[in-house]
């Protein structure tokens, strides 16, 4: 009776280290698949209008550039499924407000994206959207744009409004609008909580100073990379917490200042 406890209790150890490394295998293979679809995505070779509001020129700079990010700070695998996931959730809002009886559309009649380009092709956009008709009651047509976000930023959003939370996307929109010619209605800006599936809406004025700055920071990022020169950085020392979330700190803080 002893010796067939000890069996068991060895069997079930071994079935238990075996399960491990099954999960193990099943979770790496994954990981792995996320990250080298991920390393197959083409490299922007313009300055995109939705990383146009970022607080640092130079990082948006270096990505216009191509630089190769730190090694360091490669994007983990369950970062990039939750960037994945957040494009998902942006397609079911978008089926959301058609089966509420708007009249949505992101694609032309060729199924082509909705967007703009300028400055021979350097600075472009994409747009989630336009509405053009829907409910009494609210003006049309209006740029649509959507996010996600976790339960924390979500309720900034509802707290605060775009603006004053998030001001790449704030920037985003105006220039969106700007170059969509969609300034004459607020823009629907649409939030979905990744956590409770809340949803928050907001009617965002165009802003016409804003949209200028935005379009002026392009401008002088394309003019610096022209003459081989490298935009100032945004902080006096790496431990700025922007600098400490870039992707090129370490190669920023480490080398001199040119291209």
């Amino acid at each position: 009776w002893q010796q067939s406890g000890l069996n068991t209790q060895s069997e079930r150890k071994m079935k238990s280290s075996h399960l491990e490394q099954t999960y193990k295998i099943l979770s790496d293979a994954v990981d792995k698949g996320v990250k080298d679809k991920n390393k197959e995505q083409k490299k922007r070779t313009y300055l995109g209008a939705s990383s146009l509001g970022d607080s640092c020129s130079r990082k948006i700079q270096y990505r216009y550039m191509g630089k190769t990010p730190d090694e360091s700070s490669d994007f983990s695998a369950k970062l990039l499924r939750i960037f994945e996931f957040g494009h998902v959730i942006e397609d079911m809002a978008h089926g959301w407000l058609v089966n509420a009886g708007f009249d949505l559309r992101s694609t032309d009649k060729n199924g082509k994206q909705f967007g703009f380009s300028i400055a021979d092709d350097q600075v472009k956009g994409h747009i989630d959207g336009v509405v053009c008709g829907g409910p009494d009651g609210i003006k049309y047509p209006m740029l649509w744009e959507c996010k996600s976000a976790n339960d924390r930023s979500f309720n900034e959003f509802v707290r605060k409004g775009v603006a004053a939370t998030n001001q790449t996307y704030a920037s985003q929109i105006a220039l969106y609008q700007a170059y969509m010619n969609l300034t004459d209605n607020p823009a629907l800006f649409t939030v979905i909580n990744k956590n409770t599936c809340e949803i928050y809406y907001e009617l965002v004025t165009f802003d016409k100073l804003l949209a200028q700055k935005t379009s002026d920071k392009a401008v002088q990022i394309l003019t610096a990379v022209k003459h081989n020169e490298m935009l100032p950085r945004i902080a006096v020392n790496s431990d700025y917490f922007s600098c400490k979330r870039c992707e090129f700190r370490i190669s920023c803080w480490s080398k001199p200042e040119q291209l």
